[in-house]
């Protein structure tokens, strides 16, 4: 274990000051389920998992020219794309409050899992899922397509299956985790970002194989 219990504990603390009760309800439920998935596919990574649930939010509730503001601050390019679909801005801007606020949780695997939780990314490694499907199906999700997906995963009964079937069941799930955003962002017009695409794609692949 790389964190305490102890740390996991002030860190949760810390995070709860410095955001709205709604957002920490969310913060703390998808903790809560990225410590349940880590039962399933990485134990050894049960603190860092945490560490990322508690950590991939803090940015969320700033506004679109914040994250725009952040971003050029640090030299990243901001496209138009980023400024129409802002809603994924905060999993970038997160990392570098992580880097300058929560320096002693900054090593690569909570970053990475932090940075692509809205989108995910080609060749996700386990924590990325983890942390993407967590935010995804965690239990204060009450829209249609998480509560569905929250079903999916869970009903298949995972900690029955074998360690491959276990492993297959999740990329199948993150699959159709995708093809809903797809879908959703197809029905209301939005840009949808090449990362997702990548991600989906490099699911199937792995499924085929």
């Amino acid at each position: 274990m790389r964190f305490t219990e102890a740390e996991i504990d002030s860190l949760c603390e810390r995070v709860r000051s410095s955001m709205s009760e709604f957002r920490f309800v969310h913060t703390a439920e998808v903790e809560k389920m990225a410590a349940r998935l880590a039962e399933l596919y990485a134990p050894e990574k049960t603190d860092i998992l945490r560490v990322s649930a508690l950590l991939h939010d803090i940015t969320k509730e700033k506004k679109p020219n914040e994250h725009i503001e952040i971003l050029l601050n640090v030299g990243e390019s901001v496209s138009e794309e980023d400024r129409v679909s802002y809603k994924t801005l905060h999993a970038r801007t997160a990392v570098y409050g992580i880097i300058k606020d929560y320096p002693e949780f900054a090593i690569p695997e909570v970053l990475d899992a932090v940075r692509y939780h809205t989108t995910g990314r080609a060749d996700m490694s386990i924590c990325e899922c983890i942390i993407f499907l967590a935010d995804y199906i965690d239990e204060s999700r009450k829209f249609d397509d998480c509560v569905y997906l929250r079903k999916y995963f869970w009903g298949a009964e995972p900690q029955k299956m074998s360690k491959e079937a276990r492993v297959a069941h999740l990329y199948q799930t993150l699959v159709l985790a995708f093809d809903l955003t797809v879908k959703a962002l197809s029905e209301e017009k939005s840009p949808i970002s090449v990362l997702s695409i990548e991600a989906r794609n490099s699911l199937i692949l792995k499924l085929d194989k």
